[in-house]
């Protein structure tokens, strides 16, 4: 069994995608900035589940 296969991750995964998308309409003036933050903290919550399960 891998992390991949975790509810939480797979939920995760799909809603980082959908925040990918959406933040692509974000004016330019917000691309280094307000952008940038919203996507990684997106990706953030699924590295966060996956350094947590090979912890366990």
């Amino acid at each position: 069994m891998s992390f991949k296969s975790l509810l939480a991750y797979q939920k995760g995964f799909s809603l980082a995608m959908e925040i990918f998308e959406v933040s692509k309409t974000f004016p330019k003036e917000e691309t280094y900035s307000l952008t940038d933050q919203i996507r990684r903290s997106s990706r953030s919550t699924n590295a966060n589940i996956a350094e947590s399960y090979r912890k366990r």
